[in-house]
């Protein structure tokens, strides 16, 4: 647990010093998730890899079990701050119904795209 720990950790850090280089454009952490994600398909078919993967895997199932909680802070904050956000309430809520929309639209293209990529991939002899 704790080797999974410190590999989410370590590639997160790794990232985060990327982002904070390149301006901050792309966020540390999405930076270091697709680091580990590279390193990971590199390196899988090393023997140390299965071990890594499988001490990150049980780090990060723990994680999303108890996805709920963190959320708790971000709720704390729009309790704090009710009065912005009712005075901001329509443009909140119009930024949210276009990002769910465009979210939605790009999930379908990329499940289109990678479908028709692993259909020509498996035909080829």
């Amino acid at each position: 647990m704790i080797q999974g720990i410190t590999w989410l950790l370590g590639f997160q850090l790794v990232g985060e010093v990327l982002s904070y280089a390149s301006g901050g454009q792309v966020p540390g952490p999405v930076i270091g998730l697709a680091l580990l994600a590279v390193f990971l398909l590199a390196t899988r078919r090393l023997p140390a890899a299965a071990a890594m993967e499988q001490s990150t895997g049980k780090v990060a199932d723990g994680l999303l079990t108890n996805l709920g909680i963190l959320f708790v802070p971000a709720g704390v904050g729009i309790i704090q701050h009710l009065d912005l956000v009712m005075s901001l309430g329509l443009p909140i809520l119009a930024a949210i119904l276009v990002s769910t929309i465009v979210t939605l639209v790009v999930t379908v293209w990329a499940f289109t795209l990678a479908k028709h990529l692993e259909h020509r991939w498996r035909r080829k002899p």
